[in-house]
């Protein structure tokens, strides 16, 4: 157990962008980069050489809506040091970390703010202050970590009632851990690291690590359906959680941790993915599993990307390899992957290079186009060494089957720990007037490459439309049996402050309605939230959301939970 914190030591983002202050993105050490930047998106990242980080006395704050008698009973629950009205608090649980988040609050347009932002330490001060919130007709919204990029944490602008954020960041433990049935209890409000490193320290590991896992929490892991990138072999949170604690406007409600279940509807199922609708996730029994002897990671090349598919379904269809992750870079993704490296500076780094460019040299000469049709792939295992060793030799003969080659694990291992540090790129970029964002949806292995090429197509051909130029990569990651993710990153030069948003939000809605239209899904595992909002009716039916507004106006007839998240009521 960690000693007990107050709210002033929860982890928290810097105000205006990712993660910690002290963190940049850097490009003075990958010269491959600027260039980059420079023909791709028109960006001479050599105009601006010095930033200073914004800062919050530029812009006016408004003042908290707080009734002091609320404040007072608020108070009352938790404690006066863990409800937090200042400016900086306030700001930045009022956003997630959706680009048009990030753009607001680097603006200043604080249109609408959380009144107060309240630290409960146990599940019985959560329920307290529900009850408190009810009764007062206040707003409530679960931040997790602030994570998210749909806006499931932003308030409603028109919203006239006082709104409290709740954060559980001081419910961090893993309360107890079943050796032999191997589930843990664990409170919503850990972090991932501190998760990971409590269930270490006993030898067991979650296996699953969002993008954002820094930054997230597990609750709102669950809240939102997240996936992580071994989802083949630990799954997605669905699979993970077995049980909750969910404290509901009419009490606690507690699903068993069961493996199996025939209940009726799940009501289960009902709580993953309701973004704070449904009620407080304060608790959650997850499956975990003993820390592997090994773990390694092998990076593959294939000459296109069609080639690297038919690589991916052939793993993901043998009987004889279960990888803790599958990852697929195309063309344009292996071409920015190339530009990250930074410039080597230790004699093994020379050689390295020397070794890679000779090898470039000598698939060019075999026909590969190793500019912009190259496409990179890493392969996880987990195991007992002799296990990884049998694995990794069939999963060679697969790749080479479909045309790739093996480059081992000096990539691999660099791709391993350098795979939390992108998010920091969105901040440099917006400094450059530049927006970088994600979109991921689902697609089945019979149709994924239409998906794929389709969703390049729509993204194109905003921009032309625009008159902008821009920049879309894409991998495809989590390996189901049917089909995968395909997860698009996209950049583009805005022209104007006035238009930024709206520039931005005519590519977005391009890749959006792209996916819709193509029979896939709003999102893989980034929410629905109040962006992705406006696809739902065309991605669940219409009969489809009215079950979804029917459940959450029976459960929160007062729309006092997270309202407009989802669904409109």
């Amino acid at each position: 157990m960690t000693a007990s914190i107050s709210a002033g030591d929860v982890t928290r983002h810097k105000w205006w962008g990712w993660g910690m202050d002290d963190v940049r993105f850097r490009f003075d050490n990958k010269p491959a980069f600027p260039p980059l930047a420079k023909n791709k998106i028109g960006v001479d990242l050599e105009e601006i050489t010095q930033f200073d980080d914004p800062d919050l006395a530029d812009h006016e704050v408004p003042e908290t809506r707080l009734k002091k008698p609320v404040r007072t009973a608020l108070e009352d629950v938790v404690g006066a040091e863990n409800v937090r009205v200042d400016d900086e608090y306030r700001v930045l649980h009022s956003f997630g970390r959706s680009l048009t988040d990030l753009f607001q609050v680097r603006s200043g347009h604080f249109e609408r703010l959380v009144d107060a932002v309240v630290y409960p330490g146990s599940e019985h001060e959560v329920a307290a202050v529900l009850r408190l919130a009810l009764d007062k007709d206040l707003v409530l919204i679960p931040y997790g970590g602030g994570s998210c990029i749909s806006g499931s944490v932003t308030p409603d602008p028109a919203e006239k009632r006082q709104i409290i954020t709740v954060n559980l960041g001081r419910m961090r433990e893993v309360v107890s851990i079943d050796d032999t049935a191997g589930l843990a209890r664990v409170q919503a409000g850990v972090y991932g690291p501190d998760l990971e490193e409590q269930l270490a320290a006993q030898g067991w590991t979650m296996g699953h690590f969002p993008d954002s896992f820094t930054y997230s929490t597990l609750g709102g892991w669950a809240a939102t359906r997240s996936s992580g990138m071994q989802s083949d072999k630990y799954g997605d949170i669905e699979d993970i959680v077995r049980g909750m604690r969910v404290v509901h406007p009419e009490g606690t409600v507690v699903t068993k941790p069961i493996p199996g279940r025939d209940s009726g509807p799940s009501v289960h199922e009902m709580i993953l993915g309701s973004e704070g609708r449904m009620g407080i996730i304060t608790e959650l029994t997850v499956q975990v599993h003993r820390l592997p002897q090994v773990r390694q990671v092998i990076a593959y090349m294939y000459p296109d990307w069609e080639h690297g598919i038919r690589g991916m379904h052939a793993i993901a269809r043998s009987t004889d390899v279960s990888p803790t992750f599958t990852r697929l870079s195309d063309g344009p993704e292996t071409e920015f992957s190339l530009a990250m490296v930074k410039e080597p500076t230790s004699t093994k780094g020379k050689v390295a290079a020397k070794v890679q460019d000779g090898l470039f040299s000598y698939l060019r000469s075999k026909g590969w186009d190793t500019d912009e049709e190259m496409s990179i792939s890493y392969v996880c295992f987990e195991g007992s060494k002799e296990t990884v060793e049998h694995q990794k030799s069939i999963v060679k003969k697969l790749v080479k089957g479909a045309g790739g080659i093996t480059l081992g694990a000096g990539p691999g291992a660099i791709y391993d720990q350098k795979k939390f540090d992108t998010p920091y790129l969105r901040d440099f970029l917006l400094s450059y007037q530049v927006f970088g964002d994600v979109c991921d949806t689902g697609a089945t292995w019979s149709n994924i490459n239409e998906v794929h090429a389709k969703v390049y197509e729509a993204f194109y051909e905003a921009q032309r439309k625009q008159g902008l130029p821009g920049f879309m990569f894409c991998h495809m990651s989590h390996s189901y049996h049917s089909g995968a993710c395909l997860y698009f990153t996209f950049a583009l030069k805005y022209t104007s402050e006035d238009k930024a948003l709206e520039q931005y939000l005519t590519a977005k809605r391009a890749v959006q309605q792209a996916f819709v239209d193509l029979g896939s899904t709003v999102s893989h595992h980034h929410a629905v939230g109040s962006e992705h909002q406006p696809w739902l009716t065309e991605d669940i039916g219409e009969l489809g959301e009215h079950i979804i507004e029917g459940l959450f106006e029976q459960n929160d007839p007062g729309r006092n939970l997270n309202p407009g998240k989802i669904v409109t009521p």
